[in-house]
């Protein structure tokens, strides 16, 4: 692929300084979205390029977009505790704004760094993209995420035909994605139409700030307790095998208005990673756990408990958290590695260890 000039949201965050160091790595130039006040050490090493500014000044996505090829779409609202209302305001609002600067501006592609938690909240064997994201969500976060999809896909105008004729538009076009795309500025003739959707499953890497600094101190705390036996698949992937699958997409002609499951491609249970972060850190396995008889209404319960008080910070247990330690979660990867070449790196133990 011939250098290009990239732009990048959330470069800051744990994918997106991945995608960072992928593009120059390749011969790309880079842009970012910045916001005042960030710590942009990392980025000021790549030299890359900075526009200070969030996801809803206009000017600043404007600039950010000007004359670039891709937009790469990592930024986000995460966590698993908070008002839908802000989830939707940086995860979907936004995304409508960044949409119309991009089309303004005639980037040629759109790749959005979505999740696997958009599916249904049970157990998974396989799942692929065949299976519709769920309409309702344990999260605020989750929903969000759903909600964007539908966005994105139906603000294309060639993607918007594929979507509709695979899934309905009335089923699948949740109403609060049809608001924001009626605030688009621009004629569905005028909108970018080549966009991919990636969905990662649950990400580690260097440069996390939040999970793997999040599980190691519960770790040393001795506060962590399996729910069930931990021997249930985890979805985990590794952000530099995203990165690979992001400049995959870039370049195929074939991604356009389609998403494809991301993940390290090899069975890995809750335990197994919870051992490696353990012996990174020189410490025992726990061996704590919560039948999952008992850990589903628990996490109901206290979930439930905790919203009514309204809590701003998240409980201990709750719903989105059963979700992570108790369900099984395996996704196949097959379409992503059929349309799009992905060859993920299989040695997650090393890429894991040498993240924490």
């Amino acid at each position: 692929m011939m250098p290009l000039k990239i732009a990048v949201t959330g470069a800051t965050g744990l994918v997106g300084s991945h995608v960072v160091s992928e593009a120059v790595r390749r011969g790309h130039k880079v842009v970012a979205l910045v916001r005042s006040g960030s710590n942009s050490e990392f980025l000021d090493s790549q030299a890359v390029q900075k526009v200070i500014g969030d996801l809803h000044d206009r000017a600043a996505l404007e600039q950010l977009c000007r004359e670039a090829h891709c937009v790469v779409n990592c930024a986000a609202r995460v966590g698993d505790w908070g008002k839908l209302e802000d989830f939707r305001r940086d995860n979907v609002d936004a995304l409508g704004l960044l949409l119309d600067a991009a089309s303004k501006a005639n980037v040629q592609r759109f790749i959005q760094i979505s999740s696997l938690g958009v599916y249904e909240p049970r157990d998974h064997f396989g799942t692929d993209e065949e299976t519709l994201p769920a309409m309702n969500s344990l999260d605020a976060y989750t929903r969000s995420k759903t909600e964007a999809e539908v966005l994105l896909l139906a603000y294309a105008n060639s993607a918007a035909g594929i979507f509709e004729a695979r899934y309905g538009k009335n089923v699948v076009m949740l109403p609060y994605a049809r608001q924001v795309l009626r605030n688009s500025e621009l004629p569905p003739r005028d909108r970018i139409s080549h966009v991919a959707i990636l969905r990662p499953g649950f990400i580690y890497g260097e440069r996390d700030r939040t999970v793997i600094p999040k599980l190691s101190q519960a770790l040393l705390n001795k506060k962590f307790v399996f729910f069930g036996p931990g021997t249930q698949a985890m979805n985990s992937v590794y952000a530099g095998n995203i990165a690979q699958a992001v400049f995959l997409a870039m370049k195929s002609e074939n991604s356009a208005g389609h998403v494809f499951n991301l993940t390290d491609g090899v069975a890995v249970s809750k335990r197994d990673f919870v051992e490696v972060v353990a012996a990174k850190l020189g410490l025992d396995v726990p061996e704590k756990s919560i039948p999952l008889a008992v850990a589903w209404p628990l996490a109901v319960a206290v979930h439930e408990t905790a919203r009514l008080l309204g809590a701003k910070n998240p409980p201990l247990i709750n719903k989105a958290r059963f979700k992570f330690l108790g369900l099984h979660l395996d996704f196949s990867i097959k379409k992503a590695q059929e349309i799009l070449g992905y060859n993920p790196d299989p040695d997650w133990r090393s890429l894991l260890a040498r993240s924490v």
